[in-house]
């Protein structure tokens, strides 16, 4: 969290356009203020939307005041931006946690796979989503940044390890990159589509289960030597 309000990855922020912020020095109490902030910011993304949420509804539900938030934040825009580099954090402490090299790549994929699911279905996720796909037109910086900085670092990491897997002969996946994009949209864009459009909410762990078991299945005949 330290990271998010200094600004973490603030110079590529800037390369995509994103309003850098001066690092702010919050004392204990002031960093559980911010964690208000992101709380209550998320869950009134979740219920208006980006566009139609204010920022004082935030601060009435958070408690504190505008100030602290324009200091720590900025502006909404800053606000949607840290609450995606929370997103970010939480999706790379799970893929951290993996350790998939040397993993059989069933074994691996379907825990890399539930991990992002897990992630992908929660209200944090909904609320980035929304933002960096239903609103990413009007908003092409945050869109950008959450791309270059959440889709394609996944991405990244897939790739490494069916690279890796394919130089062990396991795998035998040509173009690894390419390969991961299309596990990547197999089993997430569907999932994301209809998370993000409010068609299901909260779905079942073992349905999610089971859901993740079936594209790692028919990925990995398609990836398999033969």
């Amino acid at each position: 969290m330290k990271n998010l309000l200094l600004d973490a990855g603030a110079g590529a922020a800037q390369d995509n356009g994103l309003k850098v912020r001066a690092p702010v020095d919050l004392c204990k109490r002031g960093e559980m203020r911010v964690e208000r902030f992101l709380d209550a910011a998320t869950e009134i993304f979740s219920e208006k939307g980006y566009q139609h949420a204010r920022l004082s509804e935030i601060v009435a539900r958070a408690g504190g005041s505008l100030a602290t938030l324009y200091r720590v934040f900025g502006d909404k825009e800053g606000l949607a931006r840290a609450i995606i580099q929370r997103g970010l954090d939480d999706l790379d402490m799970r893929m951290e946690s993996l350790s998939l090299s040397g993993l059989p790549p069933e074994e691996a994929l379907s825990r890399a796979a539930e991990q992002i699911a897990r992630h992908m279905t929660s209200t944090h996720a909904l609320v980035v989503h929304r933002i960096a796909i239903g609103e990413g037109q009007s908003f092409p910086d945050l869109r950008d940044w959450f791309f270059n900085h959440g889709v394609e670092w996944v991405r990244n990491n897939l790739a490494e390890y069916f690279e890796q897997e394919t130089a062990a002969g396991r795998l035998s996946i040509a173009c690894p990159k390419t390969a991961a994009s299309q596990f990547f949209m197999m089993v997430f864009g569907d999932l994301v589509i209809r998370i993000s459009s409010g068609y299901e909410r909260d779905p079942d762990p073992e349905t999610l289960r089971e859901y993740v078991r079936s594209a790692v299945e028919l990925f990995l005949r398609g990836a398999s030597p033969r």
